[in-house]
């Protein structure tokens, strides 16, 4: 199991995603001029970003749906404490499981799947019992996303954090 590293972002961090929200496909040089950066700053926090796994893939922007997989699921899984490295493995083998969380509570993990059908569902579920060290699963099916993951706001609170003056507390 891989722990997350923590990193920290500052305002000029937030800004150059931000704007990289707004405009994809923006070259260092337009980042840097939209924001009154000298373009090597932006190149460098760029790539420091990149390094850190701050910036995730671009493919983590892509709806399922436009692959053929209509419906997404959440699976609840109990797991065998001392399988965990097998159940990750396994996990990690069925390309339609897209994301998986340890959690507290009732189960141990819980894991994103995207499916083409209720019945492609049933083939992946089955799929994920056959992993040793599963124990029992519980599947909830999304039947509609209400609201997508969403950072701009974080982001936008954190370009404005140190811009703006510190408070007055005397």
């Amino acid at each position: 199991m891989t722990i997350p590293i923590p990193r920290t972002l500052d305002s000029l961090d937030g800004r150059i995603i931000l704007a990289l929200d707004k405009d994809p496909e923006a070259s260092a040089l337009a980042l840097s001029r939209t924001l009154g950066v000298a373009r090597n700053t932006v190149h460098a926090r760029l790539a420091r970003l990149e390094r850190s796994g701050a910036l995730r893939s671009f493919s983590r922007r892509l709806d399922p749906a436009a692959l053929g997989y209509d419906l997404m699921a959440f699976l609840s899984l109990s797991i065998s404490q001392t399988r965990t490295g097998a159940v990750e493995d396994g996990l990690a083998a069925i390309p339609e499981v897209i994301e998986v969380h340890a959690t507290t509570g009732d189960a141990d993990l819980m894991a994103k799947v995207v499916a083409r059908s209720t019945a492609d569902l049933y083939r992946i579920t089955n799929e994920i019992l056959e992993i040793e060290g599963i124990q029992r699963t519980s599947t909830a099916i999304s039947v509609l996303e209400l609201m997508p993951p969403r950072y701009d706001g974080l982001l936008s609170r954190l370009s404005e954090q140190e811009s703006a003056p510190p408070p007055n507390l005397g």
